[in-house]
């Protein structure tokens, strides 16, 4: 006779994806990828919001790799879907360097695509630009 091992179900109020990825051409496209793939199956966002999301992806990203870059160190990506909240965060090695929303496209788009978005300084010698879209 077998004996049933029960099963624990747990129902997280939020949910993470975290990878750390080269500072590359490659690694942007692959964060975009992955991201997406992460977002769309299980999540049942809207295809606007995903849409949305990738973007803002790519443009961090590539500001991570191109601006943030520093020879070996990697840059990290992190989602966090909470209940009405997707937030993006892209942490990269070069804290001295915080972005400036007027200095390029690509953050006036992040500023136009996003409900909140902003820097996170450290820690050393870290910093975080992070984008958040109301679910």
């Amino acid at each position: 006779m077998t004996e049933e091992i029960p099963t624990l179900q747990l129902t997280p109020t939020t949910d993470q994806f975290d990878i750390q990825l080269s500072p590359t051409p490659r690694g942007v496209r692959l964060a975009r990828l992955l991201a997406v793939e992460w977002l769309r199956p299980r999540r049942g966002l809207p295809y606007a919001v995903t849409e949305a999301a990738a973007q803002i992806i790519a443009e961090l990203t590539t500001n991570a790799a191109t601006h943030g870059r520093v020879a070996g160190r990697d840059f990290r990506l992190a989602l966090c879907a909470h209940p009405g909240l997707l937030r993006i965060e892209v942490s990269d090695t070069r804290g001295d360097d915080l972005p400036e929303p007027r200095a390029g496209r690509g953050l006036l788009l992040v500023e136009a695509l996003a409900d909140r978005w902003g820097t996170t300084p450290g820690p050393v010698p870290r910093k975080t630009v992070w984008a958040e879209l109301d679910l």
